[in-house]
């Protein structure tokens, strides 16, 4: 697979639960700016790397903003750097040479059909890989974002973050021709990391006590029953067990004009003759979801203690 990306705490929640799981190999991080400005998503990706152990593979910067608008940022919910209270030594490996969108055309023409792309930021980098070489389309295994909602915003009443953050981009990937697989605001803000999770993730050790908990704990007030959501995670966990998240085809179409709603992705069940253009997750098996990701956190740590 190759994670698009904006480091981002629930960016690197999700790039832990990929690395871990031995359904996954990761081929490449590509990275955009969105929850942070680019030299800080970029940074992260790289820290991460290094602090989790895989070293070998390409991390390449990609877009700093939106392909027609003002650059916007989430660094009020992600902190600063961009991963919340986490501390990970600098990185010593640059990241690649070359843009973002040149590493996914390579990955995916050198294996057609063999990679997922992910997407769990702005989808900046993805519309630029599609308008600079359309065959991505058929290149790729599928395309798996976080991002959009059929019933509700969080940038605003209408639109979720990353689709807000480049509506044009968005737009331009929705009509690519491939099916989008949304993980969206409907299933993500479900899985929320309670105090019976924290307490799971500072079992593991280095992992939770330098970045798992900070980042948790920063994103948000952790209780019995409430906590942060950890987006992400969850496109990245229905690639490892697609059971987990209902999807259901669906028309989807971004707005890009609208006063009030833009960024909305504007979603249709009612098929009729059209032919979906995605398949939209509805509900998510919140009990099987932190049972999956927990593991895998617990695997990653005894190997960081190791």
């Amino acid at each position: 697979m190759i994670i698009d990306c904006d480091p981002g705490i629930d960016d690197a929640l999700a790039i832990v639960l990929a690395h871990g799981s031995p359904a996954l190999e990761i081929a490449g991080i590509t990275t955009v700016g969105g929850n942070v400005e680019l030299e800080r998503t970029t940074d992260n990706a790289l820290r991460l790397r290094e602090f989790l152990g895989f070293t070998g593979v390409p991390v390449a910067a990609g877009s700093a903003g939106a392909l027609l608008r003002s650059r916007v940022n989430a660094a009020g919910v992600h902190g600063v750097t961009g991963l919340g209270e986490a501390r990970l030594p600098a990185p010593a490996l640059p990241a690649t040479g070359g843009h973002a969108v040149d590493l996914i055309i390579e990955t995916l023409r050198a294996d057609p059909g063999g990679v997922d792309l992910v997407a769990i930021g702005p989808l900046s980098n993805v519309a630029l890989a599609v308008l600079r070489e359309p065959r991505v389309v058929e290149w790729a295994r599928g395309l798996t974002i976080l991002g959009g909602s059929y019933t509700r915003g969080n940038f605003s009443p209408a639109a979720e973050f990353n689709i807000a953050a480049d509506p044009e981009a968005a737009a331009i990937v929705f009509a690519a021709g491939w099916t989008v697989t949304m993980i969206g605001l409907d299933v993500s803000r479900r899985a929320v990391a309670t105090r019976a999770v924290a307490d799971r993730m500072a079992a593991t050790g280095r992992l939770g006590t330098d970045l798992l908990l900070p980042c948790v704990r920063f994103h948000g007030m952790i209780t019995a029953e409430e906590g942060p959501a950890i987006h992400d995670a969850c496109a990245v966990a229905h690639l490892i067990d697609p059971s987990l998240i209902t999807l259901e085809p669906a028309v989807v179409d971004v707005e890009t004009a609208g006063r009030f709603t833009s960024g909305m992705t504007v979603t249709d069940f009612r098929l009729r003759d059209r032919v979906p253009n995605a398949l939209v997750g509805t509900s998510l098996d919140v009990d099987r979801f932190w049972e999956l990701l927990l593991a895998v956190y617990a695997r990653v740590g005894e190997g960081l203690q190791g």
